[in-house]
């Protein structure tokens, strides 16, 4: 990669971001990460992230806040992934309706996780 993607993760999962942030750091994207959804917007705005990966429940902002953020107040049209936990279906809905392009059911395999950002990249 001549220049690497940077990539912001909205996790507040401490076991399950340590797992895909090793995972993404190997295949060398350079990682912002946020504990909430306040820290995502602080970063997303501070680092201009080739990507966004989101969980939908987070503290003091939600996935969902985030991704209208990005789209409606930012104008960006940066490739957002949502991950949520399964049986939220109507939440991942409305995920897609503000303007996110993937979703992935937690737990996730971070293999799939790594092809899916790599597409997403592309």
């Amino acid at each position: 990669m001549s220049k690497e993607k940077k990539i912001v993760i909205a996790e507040d999962n401490s076991v399950f971001l340590l797992l895909i942030k090793l995972k993404l750091e190997k295949e060398g994207y350079e990682l912002f990460v946020a504990e909430d959804g306040k820290k995502a917007i602080e970063l997303i705005e501070a680092h201009q992230p080739d990507l966004i990966l989101t969980d939908i429940m987070m503290d003091y902002l939600s996935g969902l806040e985030v991704i209208s953020h990005v789209r409606n107040v930012l104008k960006m049209n940066v490739p957002i992934l949502v991950f949520s936990a399964s049986g939220q279906e109507e939440m991942v809905t409305q995920a897609f309706n503000l303007g996110a392009n993937d979703f992935m059911v937690k737990p996730l395999m971070p293999n799939e996780l790594v092809i899916r950002v790599k597409r997403m990249l592309m």
